[in-house]
């Protein structure tokens, strides 16, 4: 065990006992459960299938990198006191991992077909949201967990979460619809780590990270030297920075490529609620699920079409 990991655990018993001594004065009984959400686009699924009905707390927020999340003491608080604990899962959260686990925390990634994951079983692709009908798989087992856990509003959260499946399967259609603008030799998207295989899997993109699937170490000169001669050699028209990764690298490769940065993509996290992004008339929040999606694919087809 990591010593991140042991202080974590440590402070959440510590913390834990003060708050259970603070809860006894509390002056309003809050009767929502308590849904703790590790990742944006875990909130965002929450929020959709649960709106108000439950006392929702997000521990990453926008650009935040869950590969090298660490937490603080208002996490710890926020886990010890949940209900519902709902986290990615195949090692994206990282080193909070085992605590979450050891926190009875559902794995949305769990639902998901081993044979469908991309990597091998002891370093799995996390990135799973990149698919849109992919991660409406996730959706019943929130659903579910909701349900099992606050009976009264069950059939609020089954029916929210039949739309939202239907939602997402519309967001993947209306995705492989867009992309049909770009043509097939031009459908290479290069990023800063491997996060896009399920998303370039899904919208017929090859996807080429300079890093691997996690952020925790940086590539090496060889790596961005066979990045260089990759951009070169299949004269790639743009590539793309992530926001919760910093984009020194990849100005750094596309200097020393010829090739233009395409813009800003959504890979780990989603953007701020509330800023809007617009494309042909279609207007959609950064800080939604089907935001980023839509804002991640029409910036990608605008700049490689």
């Amino acid at each position: 065990m990591s010593q991140s990991i042991k202080y974590f655990s440590i402070a959440a018993a510590a913390i834990f006992t003060l708050s259970c001594e603070y809860k006894k004065e509390d002056t309003i009984e809050d009767k929502r459960i308590n849904v703790v959400a590790t990742t944006t686009m875990i909130s965002d699924m929450v929020v959709q299938i649960a709106g108000d009905k439950v006392n929702l707390k997000s521990l990453m927020g926008p650009g935040v990198d869950p590969h090298l999340y660490e937490p603080i003491p208002t996490d710890a608080i926020a886990l010890v006191e949940a209900d519902i604990i709902f986290y990615n899962g195949l090692k994206l959260e990282g080193q909070m991992t085992s605590d979450l686990k050891n926190l009875n925390g559902i794995a949305l990634g769990s639902v998901i077909n081993k044979k469908l994951l991309k990597g091998d079983q002891s370093h799995p692709d996390p990135h799973i949201w990149g698919d849109a009908e992919m991660w409406s798989k996730c959706i019943p087992l929130v659903v579910s967990s909701l349900c099992e856990k606050d009976s009264e509003n069950a059939e609020f959260y089954k029916s929210s979460g039949r739309k939202l499946i239907e939602s997402y399967k519309s967001l993947h259609q209306w995705g492989l619809e867009r992309v049909k603008t770009v043509d097939a030799e031009s459908r290479v998207l290069i990023t800063s780590h491997d996060a896009f295989e399920y998303f370039g899997q899904a919208y017929g993109f090859k996807v080429v990270g300079l890093q691997g699937i996690s952020t925790a170490t940086e590539a090496g000169i060889s790596e961005r030297v066979k990045l260089v001669d990759f951009i070169k050699d299949n004269k790639v028209r743009a590539i793309f920075v992530e926001s919760s990764v910093s984009p020194d690298a990849i100005k750094s490769i596309a200097e020393d490529s010829g090739v233009i940065i395409g813009g800003e993509l959504f890979s780990d996290a989603m953007g701020e609620p509330g800023e809007l992004g617009t494309l042909n008339g279609d207007q959609y929040d950064l800080g939604t699920y089907e935001g980023m999606i839509k804002h991640n694919i029409n910036t990608i087809v605008e700049a490689l079409k």
